[in-house]
């Protein structure tokens, strides 16, 4: 018998939907879950268990009173909060020790809207310090560990929330990625990760735009629950910088990963550039496999340019690195407690304010020409294949050594593929359909044109069904 941590968020709310599930039974199952294993992964910073039975009593008293079609889509379904977003009643942390962490007094915009799509908010899952690393360690709880090895890395810096998924103790999760924060886990754990178009899902009203490298987005086991999460985010508010191009009048996300995808054409590279990081076998197995995937199942694919050398000039990853150190820069804290910073963040931040502003700007010129060239370059391919990261996932401690500046330097080093669609601003998703021989997840990243998430949803979701990974169980877990 299929028990609730095993169906699909899709499926979840279509059986609370037709009144075979009780969102009460859902919650109080996910709950137990909570407690049993996380102790063991390290999902969460904060459970909120008396709001989550809350929400499910009003999410039963509709489907007893509402007709099933006036119902919102994601009603009963499990969802947890990364901790760098607020939502109401519960605490946030920011993954640092130097904010206090007191109860919210309101649900940032993304939230809000899960919350208005009936998602059952479990609680606050674990993040690195600002989300400032591509790995989940912090000084305010327990690392996240993988679930497919506990002694790796599950990355960051949405790691709770893919630990949360992964080990089934949520059926989707709410992320954010800047730098690559959700296909970065996402490709460690074996999940569908999807950053959305800048401007698809707004940051407001409370959270400011400042680079438009940050946005949320959904990690899911299915494609088609990645596509009912985006629906329910996506959506522009007064005063945002940025705007993605809207979907045709009565399409949703949910029509195009049920789409059958066409004949496409993908341009793919493998090759990490002046980062100068050798690809790991594994990762070019990865790659590889789905390369040819794709051309078997009918899609032109051909090789392109490294795009951070070939419209960047080389200068991508130390222009990156100015932006990424203005971002951290930007987040408040108390002058007197900055000591309690990690030391990453410190620096990160120390090297934004020694950095001139014609510093500053000039780096941000020469990635918006390198924007241009690389989208005017790209624009004949549908989809740009590539792998999501240079490794499969790191043991626990990997990042953490030799100082600051060397743990900059292995963050690069294992991502190099993700940040550049942060700068562009393009649509772009991790894909599981890699294990390595020792039984790692591998992802591999399918990234589209400004606005083109229908596209990568069809054609990932074409690539589920050709090679089906949400059956997949890391070891120990029932």
């Amino acid at each position: 018998m299929t028990q609730i941590h095993e169906l699909p968020a899709y499926r979840l709310a279509d059986l609370v939907r037709r009144r075979e599930l009780s969102p009460r039974e859902i919650a109080e199952h996910c709950l137990d879950r909570i407690e049993r294993l996380d102790p063991t992964y390290g999902a969460f910073i904060a459970v909120s268990p008396e709001q989550v039975l809350e929400q499910a009593q009003y999410a039963e008293k509709r489907v007893m009173h509402d007709t099933p079609d006036t119902l919102p889509p994601l009603l009963g379904v499990p969802l947890p909060v990364k901790d760098l977003d607020l939502m109401a009643g519960a605490p946030t942390t920011f993954g640092s020790r130097a904010v206090d962490p007191a109860p919210a007094p309101l649900d940032d915009g993304a939230v809000a809207a899960l919350r208005s799509a009936g998602a059952l908010l479990l609680g606050k899952t674990n993040t690195p310090e600002f989300g400032c690393t591509c790995y989940t360690e912090n000084d305010v709880a327990p690392p996240s560990r993988n679930p497919w090895d506990t002694d790796r890395t599950p990355g960051g810096s949405s790691g709770g929330a893919a630990v949360a998924v992964c080990a089934r103790l949520a059926a989707a999760a709410h992320g954010s990625d800047g730098g690559g924060s959700l296909r970065i886990p996402a490709s460690a754990c074996g999940l569908f990760g999807l950053k959305p178009t800048r401007g698809r899902i707004s940051g407001g009203p409370h959270k400011p735009d400042l680079l438009g490298l940050s946005t949320a987005g959904p990690l899911t086991h299915t494609v088609l629950d990645a596509a009912l999460l985006l629906d329910a985010m996506a959506g522009a508010r007064p005063g945002d910088l940025y705007g993605a191009p809207p979907l045709p009048p009565g399409q949703t996300f949910v029509d195009h990963a049920r789409r059958a995808p066409g004949r496409l054409r993908v341009g793919r590279y493998a090759d990490a550039g002046s980062v100068g990081v050798p690809v790991h076998p594994h990762v070019r197995a990865a790659y590889e496999a789905a390369g040819d995937l794709l051309t078997e199942l009918g899609h032109e694919v051909e090789e392109i340019p490294t795009p951070g050398d070939a419209h960047f000039g080389g200068s991508f990853p130390e222009d990156f690195g100015v932006l990424w150190a203005a971002m951290a820069s930007a987040s408040p804290v108390d002058p007197d407690r900055e000591h309690e910073l990690r030391p990453i963040t410190r620096w990160l931040r120390e090297r934004a304010r020694a950095t001139p502003v014609p510093d500053y700007v000039a780096a941000c010129v020469r990635l918006q020409r390198g924007v241009r060239s690389l989208i005017t370059a790209t624009e004949p391919y549908d989809v740009l294949l590539s792998p999501t990261l240079a490794l499969p996932p790191v043991p626990i401690g990997h990042f953490d050594r030799g100082g600051p500046e060397e743990e900059f330097r292995r963050m690069t080093e294992f991502t190099p593929f993700t940040s550049v669609y942060n700068v562009s601003g393009q649509p772009s998703v991790s894909v599981p359909l890699h294990w390595s021989p020792d039984g790692l997840p591998v992802g591999v990243m399918l990234t589209g044109r400004m606005g083109g998430e229908g596209t990568l949803l069809s054609l990932s979701a074409q690539l589920e069904e050709a090679r089906p990974w949400a059956h997949r169980l890391p070891p120990g877990l029932d």
